[in-house]
């Protein structure tokens, strides 16, 4: 029975879907359609075939490790076919038929055991696979009662019992699975019939395989963790390599920060030039205010784009929720600040009211109309609770247009708001993570999800200026506004070399259980 095809419950496995996303924008987005925009630093090189594949190969594992590390929620995921689909109706096709020529065999007098046996093959196979170096008695059991040879000796002369066979294929798989599968064990030895038992074996099978290779990355995390740095520098130098101009988005965003940075500092009367580590740390601050549907992300952050869009979301978000609470704040006056828990129950109301503001048929006027309206509910309810002052008609009125002013691109409270929230991540880049910077005024209400979202953004700024460091050294020496001095001040973390154990552990742990 062929092994991916046919077997039931089957289909190749896959990983997380955002590592696939990540590796497939890695290799689509380097070069870039968009690179017409963009003087190219070298010509073009024609590569081969194989180059290419190689090349492609070399990414997709970088990102892959990359993702590991870098998302703590990792998991490997069954991959199905699409419901209706052609693919899903062929695969069921095959399955029945397969099916149906067994249930057949094993109807006849006496029965045959063709079919069964390439099953039997098969589930040792699997079985095996479950073991580790030290289960030699474990190997030993399994080659023993799942003698293939013995097993077909048996069967050619009317005297193979595979009853009781299954019945062992399953107390093993009850021995090796995890805790979480006892219950599917449980179910599998309540079912009587063979051919609805066989089938019902290999789903179990191939959720057993997923255990194991999940319980794989979080194996190997702490190993990626030590050697991540050196493994993704090296196969993205690889890739540079194949491609000259594989760096032209991060040339241009480091130049254009560093314009940006001292056209401030110009504009703010502050003399010198700014140091490389204060560009590098604006242009990260950029990538939160980035146009994604025009602006080509920079190469080599291509692997997080997606965690930054979402950081960068969800501080849209939050500037609109921080706006909202300041306005209801000065509105009100101090009689709110003294009621228990009102703030963190108007913050939930805005944060649900605006949770879709990034879709298509989100409409922002009617969403903040909308919270006007709750606001005005809420404070008038709990202001005549506790004895204060109605909130007249008049403050109403003045809540409500306030509130939906917040989205005029001019609005002075909004840009406050975003103004210090870059502040505030600023400050939190230049700290190093040492401690947490002063909050700047108005951002209380929302000072856990900023910390939440400043520590993330923080885990990834580090570990990108740790692997490519060494390129972003030579760009920034590159740009005028700094000597070759200056730049080498500039310098990260530095991580010793280690063995490429990534190359081999990796694959062979990971992939190939697969």
């Amino acid at each position: 029975m062929p092994k991916d095809s046919d077997k039931p419950g089957g289909g190749e496995d896959r990983t997380d879907s955002s590592e696939q996303s990540h590796s497939k924008r890695v290799w689509r987005g380097t070069p870039s359609p968009h690179r017409g925009n963009t003087p190219q630093s070298s010509p073009p090189r024609f590569v081969s075939a194989e180059e290419l594949m190689e090349t492609a190969k070399g990414v997709t594992n970088m990102a892959l490790a990359h993702e590991i590390v870098v998302n703590t929620d990792f998991q490997v995921k069954p991959s199905e076919p699409a419901e209706g689909s052609l693919e899903k109706r062929v695969k069921d096709i095959m399955h029945k038929a397969f099916w149906d020529v067994l249930e057949g065999q094993l109807s006849e007098n006496p029965p045959s055991y063709n079919h069964a046996i390439k099953l039997l093959a098969e589930i040792k196979e699997t079985l095996l696979s479950f073991l580790l170096p030290g289960h030699g008695r474990l190997r030993g059991r399994i080659e023993e009662v799942l003698d293939l040879s013995l097993i077909q000796q048996q069967a050619e002369n009317g005297a193979l019992d595979i009853s009781k066979v299954v019945e062992f294929v399953i107390g093993m798989m009850g021995s090796l699975c995890a805790p979480s599968r006892d219950e599917e064990i449980r179910k599998l030895r309540e079912i009587t019939d063979l051919v609805p038992l066989l089938k019902a074996i290999f789903p179990v099978m191939d959720k057993m395989k997923l255990d194991m290779a999940n319980f794989a990355v979080s194996s190997i995390r702490p190993h990626l963790l030590q050697q991540s740095v050196e493994y993704e520098r090296k196969k993205f130098q690889e890739f540079v390599e194949k491609q000259p101009n594989a760096l032209d988005f991060t040339e241009k965003w480091l130049q254009d920060s560093a314009k940006s940075v001292l056209h401030e500092d110009q504009a703010g009367g502050a003399g010198g030039l700014p140091t490389p580590l204060a560009v590098h740390n604006h242009a990260y601050l950029c990538l939160l205010k980035w146009n994604h549907a025009s602006d080509p992300f920079p190469e080599t952050l291509l692997m997080d784009q997606v965690r930054f869009q979402e950081m960068q979301q969800d501080l849209e978000q939050l500037v609109l929720v921080a706006s909202v609470l300041l306005i209801v704040y000065n509105t009100t006056g101090e009689a709110i600040s003294g009621l228990p828990g009102l703030m963190d129950r108007l913050k939930r109301t805005i944060g649900v009211l605006l949770t879709e503001m990034h879709m298509p048929s989100f409409i922002a006027d009617e969403a903040l109309a909308t919270i006007g309206e709750r606001m005005c509910v809420e404070l008038s309810g709990r202001l005549s609770e506790h004895g204060f002052s109605p909130f007249s008609t008049n403050r109403q009125s003045i809540l409500k247009g306030q509130i939906s002013a917040v989205t005029l691109p001019d609005n002075a409270i909004r840009r406050l708001i975003g103004s210090r929230i870059q502040t505030y991540l600023l400050a939190f880049l230049e700290s190093s993570h040492r401690s947490a910077p002063t909050l700047p005024g108005g951002l209380a209400p929302v000072s856990k999800e900023l910390e939440e979202i400043a520590m993330k953004f923080g885990r990834l700024v580090h570990f990108n200026k740790l692997v490519y460091s060494p390129f972003y050294q030579k760009i920034l020496q590159e740009i005028n506004l700094f000597p070759e001095d200056n730049t080498k001040k500039y310098s990260l973390i530095h991580v010793s070399k280690r063995p490429p154990l990534l190359d081999i552990y990796f694959h062979c742990k990971l992939l190939c259980i697969l």
